[in-house]
């Protein structure tokens, strides 16, 4: 891991896959669900202080007539000014038009936690990168459901796509008028 660039807070959104209740109580490693949820409300908060917008993604069942319990965000993530974005696959982009959401407000770097680390966080980068967004994973706020695909998607497949940080190293620069 290395420290993150500093962010402009103007160009960059906050992306949260999947802190759903269903997801978020889970046995998951390397740190339970509810770590992770601490660290993204954390992080989202600093975010929303710096001006980073805050993007909640959702997954939904395509097949099914009515969502399982627990398929809304977790209480309280959710805060005026960010945006909820539902997904019916893997990952964030496909058929959800959070492509046009993002370049519409100029962004182009994307700073990625949620769960699981290797299905909705690595899908939805994957995609991003595709799309040419310069890439922060947070990874203390993430986890998946055995700690070797965690560390898989860390150490392996995440420093190819961008820059792998805690949420403690990330740093934001002012906006000046």
């Amino acid at each position: 891991m290395t420290a993150a660039p500093v962010l402009d807070p103007r160009r960059t959104a906050l992306v949260l896959v999947d802190l759903m209740d269903r997801l978020v109580a889970l046995p998951l490693e390397p740190r339970k669900g509810a770590e992770v949820l601490t660290v993204c409300e954390q992080l989202a908060k600093r975010c929303r202080a710096a001006g980073v917008l805050v993007v909640l993604v959702r997954v939904e069942r395509p097949t099914v007539a009515e969502q399982p319990a627990g398929s809304g965000l977790v209480a309280g993530l959710r805060h005026e000014g960010d945006l909820e974005v539902v997904k019916r696959t893997i990952g964030a982009f496909q058929g959800t038009g959070l492509d046009e959401l993002l370049r519409d407000r100029g962004i182009d770097t994307l700073v990625l936690g949620g769960i699981a680390t290797n299905l909705g966080v690595e899908s939805t980068a994957r995609a991003a990168a595709d799309l040419g967004y310069e890439l922060v994973f947070a990874e203390d706020a993430m986890a998946a459901f055995t700690a070797a695909e965690h560390d898989a998607s860390v150490r392996l497949d995440f420093p190819r796509l961008g820059t792998v940080t805690t949420v403690g190293r990330l740093g934001f620069e002012a906006v000046r008028d």
